[in-house]
Parts: C-alpha cells; structure tokens; sequence
C-alpha cells in the first residue's frame, strides 16, 4: 500500500472511530419515574423494575458518568417536577463543544419545574371568602407572600385597593414634624414617615404588614417596626435609600399584607401566627377545581461555575422547559429598594462561570425576583426565543453592578434573542426587563420587552465620565412599550449609564412611556453616557421626551423618528457642560404642541444638522427662547434642517411610514421598517403578544 493511501486509511479509521464516540446517548426523567431505575427508558417496563429518574438532579448525577463518550441528551416527560431547593450543576455537570449536554422536553410535551407547593383543603367561610389552614406555616416552618391561581398572580390584601395614601406634608425628625433639609436629618427620615388620619393603624397582623413606598425611580419595602398613633408616626425596621419626603413632599405609599384590607377579589391574606390562608375568589372562579400554589424556594436552577479558578460550566443547553413559582423572603434588617432593583440577590435561574450554555424556547414565570441572571464570568450564552413573564422583579440581568478586577470573572459577550420578557415589577417595582450591569460585548436583539412600571432596557451602571465598564453594548430590533404607567419616574424605553465607546441602540420600536412626575423618555442617556449611537429607532408617545440626556458626551442621534411627546419637547437636553454634548443629524423630530427642543441649549456645546422639524400645531414649532427655525438657525445651528410635513401614514396609530415624495428625502432621510422590530419565528409565537392584555396608557392631554 503506498504511503498516501496508508495515510488516507488512518485518516478514515479516525473518522469511524470519532462517529462511534460521538452517538448521543438519551436518558429519561419523568413525575412518575424513580430515582433507582437506569433512565434508560422514557417509561415504566411492565414489571416495574427500571424505566425513566424521577428527578433531574439525579438525571444530572447519571450524566456526568456518560458525557464522556458522546453527546447526551436528558428528555424530561410532561408534567410538573416539585423541588423546595434549587437544581445546582457544577463545572463537574459541564458538557463540552463535541459532547454537550442537553436537558429538554420529551417531544411534545411540556415538562414545568415547579418552587411551589400546592394549597388544598379551601372552606367557605364569612360571605365571599374561603380558608385553608397551613400547618407549616402556623408551626413557623413557612411563609409566603404570594399566591398564584391557574396561572396567575393573586394580590396580597392591601389598602387602598388602588392607587396609594399620601404620607403628611411633613417628614420625621426626632419626635417633631418639620420639612426634610438635608444634612444630619437624611438618616432619621429615612425609618419613619407621618401618615395622615387613620390610614395606618395598631392592626392585630402589623407584624405581618409591609409598607411599599415610592421615591421617584424606587419603591422600598419596609416591614413596621412600631406605630406612634398619637403623632401619627409608623417607624420601619430597615431604612430606605431615600429620605422620605425627598422626592415628593407628601410621599405615596400603601400597605399589604394585613387581614382587614382583604376586600376585593383576587385578594389574599396570610396569618403567621394560626397559619390560616384566606382568599376572596374573582368573579366566576370555582374553588372546588382552581388550583393554587404558593411557592418555596427562591430559585429553581443554579449553575454554580468558578470562573476566578478557571472552572467554568460549559455546554449546557436546557430546550422547551419551563421553570415557575419562586418566592421572595424580605430580612427586617435589609433595605430592598435601590435602582433597577439591581441588588437582588436571586433569580429563578441564576448561573455563574457558565460559558457556551443555550436556554431555548424555555418559560419563565411567577417569579419572587428577577427571571433570569447571567452575572459574574459568564460568557458567550445565548437565552434564545425565551417567554420570561410574570415578574416579582425584571426580566433578565447580565453582569453586576461591579466590575471584577480578573477578565475571566467579567461577564462578556451574552446574548438574548427574540424573547418576550414582560409583565414585571410586580413586588419589586423597580425592575427592568433587561438590566445590563458593568458588562461589555453583549447583545439584546429582536425582543418585546413589555408592561414594566419602569424602564424596559438599561445599559451601563457607571454615573459620571470614570472609565467605561460597559462598552461594545448592541441593542436593536427590539419592541419597547408600555412602561412606567405612572407610577414611576426617570425611566427611558432604553435607559444608559457611563462612557460606552461601541454601544449602539439601533431599530428599536419604543412607544407609550408614562412617568408619574418627570421622565418618561424613550432614548434615556444619563449620568455621562457617552460615545453612544443612537440610529434608526422610531419612538413615540412618550410623555417627556423621545430623547432625553441628562449629561453626557460625544453621543450621535442619527436617523431616528422621534416624536409625540406629551409634555417638555421632543428632544430634551439637561446638563450644559463644556464639551460637546451630542450631534442630532437627519432625524425627523414631529410633535403636536411641544416644540422640538426643551431643556437647556444656551452654550451651544452641541451639533444639529440635517433635520426635518414638525409641528401638527404650527404655533409651537419654536426653537430655544422662542425663535423660528430661519432665526434659530442664524445662531449657527441646524444647517441643512427644514420644516416640513414628513407626510407620515398615520402618525396617531402609530404608523411612521412615509407617503411617497416626502420631504424626508430632502435630509436623506432613510425609511425605518419597524415590522422588522420585535419578534420574528413561527407565527404562534410572533402573536404571543397579542393576546397578552395591557392596560392603556393616557398621557397628559388626552
């Protein structure tokens, strides 16, 4: 045999041999399985001696003698899998790039990792109410503060049913009542508010209870440490990050958690003493087949790497899984407040040191926090086509709020794609759909990020010009909408932070942004954001500003619509600070009756040019101090811009398409498709969406 054949024969050899290795071996788990059987089969054998785990912790134990030889798949049969203690895989459960390891659904089936128990035994009791009675909890072993019913989230019994209390004009300072000042006063107003009449009250539950207060950007959680009723003053067990009264003089705030608020269906109330669980049922609902669960643990899923010592867990990919029913446990000595609500400690699945790991058309819901976290070393993950719904917090966060000094302890290079993240802030009012910390590289794309009561994206968690620990950021074809509801207030549809040489927001679809006082912006960059483009999005109906800096610099504003902004203008400036702000060029920037610029545009540290201005109320399509475009434009700004009906589809339903010959071609104006925005697939997917109900957003005007 000559020398190049021998050589082809090895060469072949290998290749049989490498395809042998690489057969994927398959193991089952199933509700009904047992933790002694093989896993080898996806059911029971006739004689009941082997057939699929029960659990997949197990699962995970019998993988790790496996992966070696091949690819290995883990099908988990249909039904719900109870743990009161999260699944936690190590760099010991890792695949690797020709042998990963997949934990998914048995073909057809809908497998759901539960934190919950369920609540039985219910009785009718005084008129609409119904009562169970938890031993746990009556032994002190547990307690919960939510309740979910058939798929949805209950109410913990609270007062008012909607809207707030006003705490008094005054805040607390020793034992008089007296305007907060700043200074020594900020930490003595910081564990106690006056309240007005009898909103509070001795009740025989106060322990229980818990004051949810709002400070602009914020809501703290306080438990009640005692009631002064002669002076009206409630003193709470942890401060808040705010001074009360700081941010509004007659701060709003309600209670929950209290049996004499339980008044209104959908309601519900726990007893940590007697352990009795009360309900009032909603309209038609029958207690005889509702399923109830109340959740236990706090996360479902951990993959616990050690990046620091290069034991990272790798090749992970869990597929069609859906992973529900967290709680959230609230220290009295622990202030819970704090923006984005980004120092929550859990997620319902948390990983750290995971690299090269796929969650794919997997369900996240009925959480106790945020739904998902990638934080420290995480790198090169994809969340892909995901559902993150029903949020105690936000959606999903990336990074941390600090940046490791080691590279390999960075969070870098994370994806999330096509994935609808909404319904959130709903104990933690705070939290954001997508959080990225002090993290670089990564990219949130094709998503609908819906129904927070604050922001819907945020970037950066750097404040000033220090250097950036969050660059190269690309957020685009994404649809933002419905946020804030006012309740909150200095939230952006995308919201930056920091120096971000490489950070691009780029085609994102953001409309219907509703602060309670200032700040419902749609582009946000704040606290020297800087070196940030911002091109080819469409915002609208916003009720500050479509762009808003506070401070920064070098930012580009290129080719975007932005319009209808209900109050200030459609561009807002804040900051003057000697180096150039930003440059704003061939944008089409359309109101009704705000003018296109408010804020502060005295010192001229900033480029406009090229753009298309218009006012459906001619009368107020006014540049700074009143001027007309001709007049503002002698001062030496907006060279090349004009003033002109974009001739828009129908601006009011929100259709920014442009009519053949628009004026917009004068600017080079490139038309923006939003169709393209949002999320893309099957279509029983894409529809998701529409059939979730959101409730209207009015803005002021209206």
């Amino acid at each position: 045999m000559s020398t190049r054949l021998l050589s082809l024969a090895v060469l072949l050899s290998f290749s049989l041999v490498a395809t042998t290795l690489a057969v994927e071996t398959t193991i089952y788990v199933s509700p009904e399985g047992n933790d002694s059987w093989s896993g080898k089969l996806p059911q029971a054998n006739s004689q009941k001696t082997d057939g699929p785990l029960a659990g997949i912790a197990r699962a995970a134990e019998v993988v790790k003698t496996l992966k070696a030889t091949g690819p290995v798949k883990v099908l988990l049969r249909g039904g719900t899998y109870r743990i009161e203690k999260p699944i936690v895989l190590g760099p010991e459960n890792s695949g690797s790039k020709t042998a990963p390891i997949t934990y998914a659904a048995y073909p057809g089936e809908k497998p759901i990792i539960s934190g919950g128990r369920l609540i039985t035994g219910w009785k009718k009791s005084d008129g609409p109410l119904w009562t169970t009675t938890i031993d746990a909890v009556k032994q002190g072993k547990w307690f919960f503060r939510e309740l979910f019913v058939d798929g949805q989230r209950l109410t913990p019994a609270r007062t008012p049913n909607d809207g707030w209390f006003r705490a008094d004009t005054f805040v607390f300072d020793g034992k008089e009542k007296k305007p907060w000042k700043g200074g020594g006063e900020a930490g003595k107003t910081k564990t106690a508010l006056v309240y007005q009449d009898d909103d509070i009250r001795q009740w025989p539950d106060i322990d229980d209870a818990v004051a949810v207060v709002y400070h602009s950007w914020t809501t703290s959680r306080h438990h009640i440490k005692s009631l002064d009723s002669e002076n009206r003053i409630v003193h709470f067990t942890a401060p808040s990050s705010w001074p009360m009264g700081y941010w509004d003089k007659r701060e709003r705030y309600y209670i929950e958690g209290i049996r004499e608020a339980l008044d209104a269906p959908g309601e519900f109330h726990l007893d940590g003493k007697t352990g009795v669980l009360t309900y009032y049922p909603r309209p038609g609902e029958n207690m005889h087949t509702a399923r109830f669960v109340a959740p236990v643990a706090q996360e479902l899923l951990v993959i616990a790497g050690d990046a620091a010592s290069g034991k990272s867990v790798e090749y992970l990919t869990f597929q069609d899984i859906s992973f529900r029913h967290t709680g959230w446990i609230m220290p009295k000595a622990a202030s819970v407040d704090g923006q984005a609500n980004a120092g929550l400690p859990h997620a319902t699945v948390r990983a750290t040191g995971a690299r090269n790991c796929l969650f794919e058309r997997c369900e996240i819901a009925h959480t106790g926090s945020y739904g998902m976290w990638l934080q420290n070393g995480c790198k090169d993950n994809r969340i892909v086509q995901c559902h993150v719904h029903d949020l105690a917090a936000g959606g999903v966060r990336l990074g941390e709020g600090g940046l490791p000094e080691q590279r390999e302890m960075q969070a870098e290079r994370n994806e999330i794609y096509n994935c609808f993240i909404n319904d959130g802030g709903n104990v933690y009012h705070a939290g954001v759909g997508v959080w990225i910390g002090k993290s670089s590289h990564n990219k949130v794309h094709h998503c609908e990020i819906s129904d927070f009561i604050y922001t819907g994206v945020s970037v950066g968690w750097s404040w000033g010009y220090q250097p950036s620990s969050a660059h190269d950021n690309l957020i685009e074809y994404n649809h933002i909408h419905h946020l804030g509801f006012g309740q909150l207030s200095d939230m952006g549809g995308i919201y930056h932070l920091g120096r971000a040489p490489g950070t691009q927001l780029r085609y994102n679809h953001i409309h219907d942004v509703l602060s309670y006082s200032y700040g419902g912006w749609g582009l946000y960059t704040d606290e020297g954001s800087s070196n940030v483009l911002m091109e080819n999005n469409v915002v609208y109906r916003v009720k500050d500003g479509a762009f808003h800096q506070h401070y920064g610099r070098e930012n580009i504003v290129r080719n975007n619509v932005l319009a209808l902004s209900a109050t200030r203008g459609q561009i807002i400036r804040s900051r003057q600070e000697e180096h150039s702000s930003f440059t704003i060029e061939g944008n089409i920037i359309y109101g009704a009756k705000t003018p296109p610029l408010g804020g502060n545009w005295g010192n001229g540290n900033y480029t406009l040019k090229g753009n298309l201005y218009w006012n459906t109320d001619a009368a107020t399509l006014k540049f700074p101090v009143g001027l007309s475009l001709a007049d503002w434009q002698k001062k030496g700004q907006d060279a090349g811009s004009i003033a002109a009906d974009p001739g828009f589809a129908n601006p009011a339903a929100g259709d920014f398409s442009l009519k053949p010959g628009s004026p917009a071609e004068k600017i080079g104006f490139k038309p923006i498709d939003i169709s393209k925005s949002g999320l893309v697939g099957p279509k029983q997917w894409t529809d998701l969406p529409s059939k979730v109900k959101i409730p209207a957003i009015k803005m002021p005007g209206e």
